[in-house]
């Protein structure tokens, strides 16, 4: 999750950060200049958003030749689908002079990678195929020296992680403990049905902190409340750069909808755990998995500054209902999009709030220890620190077992 890259600590006050990660019963939230302060984003992007960070889910770049531009904190990134399937990942730069390959934020679909200043051209597989004009002439132009720079990219689960630093280590540790909690479900062989996108005006830390805690349910969410319990579950203890925990379904509900049924399928192969429960993870920094028993539902953030934050989130089914002519989604997209719109004013006002002299750090619930999670990590990295020894204990993943009384569902259809 971070870097480090440029050696320094984060420009807050050191005593605020110190309390931010000090024991969970006894800290307080982040400083408020950690929400506010466009220096304070410029640090995070350096240090956090250059390591490992999530892209989307590789069905956007499924066929060969496509070409997508995105902007990371270590600069432009191109991912490219090859003619042999394979996804690979360059610094969106011109080897001739840094022109950038494709705009940020623009897919195309062509055979080659042209670059638009001066026609230098590329094979998908980032080897430079031509410098037009006198560079023919040139004795001893080597163009196997001027491919692309290629940076690491994982296809994991169906979604696209890439490190555009190129020095945060194997994703294996950065996901590590990860793989049995997402396994199960199979994301990668799941459709995506439906996505939403929306432009909020509140830091991105203030959304993964709203989705680490259901302590703030009853007050705004209704509807979630009459699906799941708002104090049940557990938060798990993971190994590498992600956190997560679980929430009990009502006894009369199958799945996350307004009324608690389902016009899906459960995905197959879940154990009875998971077809009583919902699975909230955040896989830093900018991935939020939900995992029901029949659908999966990810925000994908992406910082714009201090104080605005884009989240695309998507739906996706198993393909037998997603293929299944007639197959409507609302009743899971439906219910999201109203608690995400009920979360969204509750973080905008969150970053309004903040902006006063006066908001001073209070301290968390004992119901937010997923909260105390992130917190901690995030002011640890300002400090300069690893993750801590004695993080507070939660349940362990291999240790989770359904409620008691949860009653039995048919896998077929939930």
């Amino acid at each position: 999750m971070f870097n480090q890259l440029r050696g320094t600590l984060a420009p807050l006050p050191s005593d605020e950060v110190a309390a931010a990660h000090a024991a969970f019963g006894t800290s307080r939230m982040l400083p408020r200049l950690a929400y506010v302060d466009p220096a304070v984003y410029d640090w995070e992007q350096a240090n956090i958003f250059s390591g490992w960070v999530c892209l989307g889910r590789g069905e956007k770049f499924a066929e060969a030749g496509t070409q997508t531009s995105v902007e990371t904190g270590a600069g432009g990134v191109l991912l490219v689908r090859g003619d042999d399937g394979e996804l690979r990942a360059f610094a969106n730069v011109c080897r001739h002079r840094g022109h950038e390959l494709v705009p940020c934020g623009v897919t195309t679909m062509k055979k080659n990678i042209v670059c638009p200043y001066h026609a230098w051209t590329y094979k998908l597989d980032g080897t430079l195929r031509n410098a037009p004009g006198g560079f023919r002439d040139v004795e001893d132009f080597d163009k196997t020296q001027f491919g692309l720079v290629e940076l690491n990219v994982v296809e994991w689960h169906g979604w696209v992680f890439v490190d555009p630093s190129g020095e945060s280590g194997p994703f294996e540790d950065h996901a590590a403990g990860l793989e049995q909690v997402v396994a199960n479900y199979r994301p990668e062989n799941l459709v995506t049905v439906a996505s939403h996108s929306y432009t909020l005006e509140t830091n991105w830390k203030v959304i993964v902190e709203n989705y680490q805690e259901c302590y703030h349910c009853p007050s705004i969410h209704p509807e979630l409340c009459r699906v799941s319990p708002p104090q049940s579950g557990e938060n798990l203890e993971p190994d590498g750069e992600w956190m997560g925990g679980w929430m009990d379904l009502e006894a009369n509900a199958a799945t996350m909808s307004l009324d608690g049924t389902s016009g899906g399928v459960a995905i197959e192969g879940l154990n009875d755990m998971e077809l009583r429960t919902v699975m909230y993870v955040v896989a830093f920094p900018n991935l939020l998995i939900s995992l029901h028993p029949d659908y999966v539902m990810t925000h994908t953030l992406r910082p714009i500054s201090a104080d605005k934050t884009f989240v695309e989130c998507s739906w996706a089914f198993p393909r037998e209902v997603a293929e299944r002519p007639g197959f409507d989604p609302s009743y899971a997209v439906d219910f999201w999009d109203l608690t995400n719109r009920q979360d969204w004013a509750a973080c905008e006002s969150v970053q309004r709030g903040l902006t006063s002299p006066h908001a001073i750090p209070g301290p968390m619930a004992p119901e937010e220890d997923g909260v105390y999670q992130f917190v901690s990590r995030v002011a640890r990295a300002y400090a300069g620190l690893g993750r801590a020894d004695d993080a507070r204990p939660s349940m362990k993943s291999e240790d989770v077992v359904p409620a008691e009384g949860a009653p039995a569902v048919d896998e077929a259809t939930v």
